[in-house]
């Protein structure tokens, strides 16, 4: 049995690497990127294990997939994130956050906004997905989201001697020590253990409570939907303002006389392969409707009948 700790300071079976990505992360918190320094090479010049997490070419992945229901009967979307963890983070947070829909009710005149998820805790079930997954195993990470609640599963089961309430308490011992110290000096996560107990407070005011599920080789946080009524599943349009993907990009688009995939993808920070599903899919739905080809592709908002 590898130890982790030796796994990230373990030759690189790939060594055509590159780092655009983590350098543009250390970039932005002004840290000099020294890869001998901060375990990326070792004192050979050999890339490590922990260089391959970092690197654009890393072999790990993380796939989304979105369901419309409690159940994956009704698929609905997915994708798979790949390259420097840095990147992954990134894309998927993006991802996740286009879909935590706002919902909007009144308490008297006074308009009062709540999303489905609190940001802090998608954040830190996010960051608790990458820095602390199993990474001697190839398997993907894997989030699913369905309509009553987000699932973070992580490869890798609780330490040795370590147990859920032991979690609970804040004691942590960290699987991938370089890795937590890098996000650690870019600021991504605090000190090791406040990330679980962070998820708990966001959830401190609600009925709903966040739930910790390990088995030998596994560990899921799973975050229930603020929002979410289970008597009818669906929300009454007198007194809740229902903000989906689909509806930012009308809003959007009633404000342009056209627009392009470019437009969207930069306006809500989408990849391009998110973008591209959601614009068809509204042009499947007679939302919206494609004109001219290739390079001059753009779309026009349709009017209602």
């Amino acid at each position: 049995m590898i130890f982790q700790e030796d796994f990230e300071q373990m030759r690189s079976l790939e060594q055509d690497l590159t780092f655009l990505s983590a350098k543009t992360e250390f970039d932005e918190s002004n840290i000099p990127f020294k890869e001998k320094n901060l375990g990326i090479q070792n004192q050979d010049g050999i890339y490590t294990n922990l260089g391959l997490l970092l690197s654009d070419q890393c072999k790990h992945t993380i796939k989304v997939a979105v369901f419309n229901g409690e159940t994956q009967n009704v698929f609905q979307d997915r994708n798979e994130f790949t390259g420097s963890l840095f990147k992954q983070m990134h894309e998927v947070y993006s991802y996740i956050d286009f879909r935590n829909q706002k919902h909007s009710n009144f308490s008297g005149l006074k308009r009062i906004d709540k999303r489905d998820y609190p940001e802090v805790a998608i954040r830190e079930a996010l960051l608790n997905l990458i820095v602390h997954r199993e990474y001697s195993y190839s398997a993907s990470s894997f989030i699913r989201m369905y309509t009553d609640r987000i699932e973070f599963t992580s490869i890798g089961g609780l330490l040795k001697g370590i147990t859920l309430e032991d979690i609970r308490l804040g004691i942590s011992v960290c699987r991938n020590p370089k890795l937590a110290n890098i996000f650690y000096r870019l600021e991504l996560i605090e000190a090791y253990g406040t990330g679980i107990q962070k998820i708990i407070d966001s959830y401190s005011e609600s009925e709903f409570k966040p739930q910790f599920v390990t088995t030998e080789n596994a560990f899921k946080i799973i975050l229930p939907n603020l929002n979410y009524q289970k008597k009818n599943n669906k929300i009454q349009e007198d007194t809740i303002i229902y903000d989906c993907p689909e509806n930012k990009i009308v809003e959007f688009a009633k404000t342009h006389t056209q627009f392009t995939r470019k437009d969207v993808q930069d306006t809500f920070n989408l990849s391009q392969t998110t973008c591209g599903r959601i614009l068809n899919r509204m042009k499947e739905e007679g939302q919206i409707s494609q004109h001219g080809k290739g390079k001059n592709t753009f779309y026009i908002l349709n009017e209602k009948k």
